[in-house]
């Protein structure tokens, strides 16, 4: 099954798909209607590889810290998909992986298994 990767923490909304053949990124600005239309965005992104959500076996959401509008988008959407569908998320900061010397996001799932990062678990980090 795929993984989904949700970062709407930062400059840019990142998704990713990892599935054991491919590798697959989508960037989209950081504005107001995007943070609105995140589901769209996050669907639209799947139809594009011939996907949908029930696909996606495991999703990871960066909680921050960042910008809280973008968090709290991203994690009402991923929370509302696990009510839906019953998928597994991990919710990951990059500072989980300071001993880390070249994290990227295609280790993510890897790291959070590593870090023992615990499933369905939300803790934001917000910037103030």
């Amino acid at each position: 099954m795929d993984k989904l990767i949700i970062d709407a923490a930062k400059d840019k909304i990142f998704l990713m798909i990892i599935n054991k053949d491919y590798k697959y990124n989508i960037k989209y600005e950081n504005t107001k209607t995007n943070y609105e239309k995140l589901a769209i965005l996050i669907n639209n992104f799947l139809k594009s590889e011939n996907l949908n959500l029930k696909n996606v076996s495991k999703i990871y959401i960066n909680r921050g810290p960042g910008s809280f509008a973008g968090i709290r988008n991203s994690l009402s959407v991923v929370k509302a998909i696990h009510l839906v569908n019953k998928t597994d998320y991990y919710c990951f900061s990059f500072e989980d992986f300071k001993g880390e010397y070249d994290v990227k996001y295609t280790n993510i799932p890897y790291l959070c298994e590593k870090y023992k990062i615990k499933k369905n678990l939300i803790n934001p980090i917000y910037l103030s």
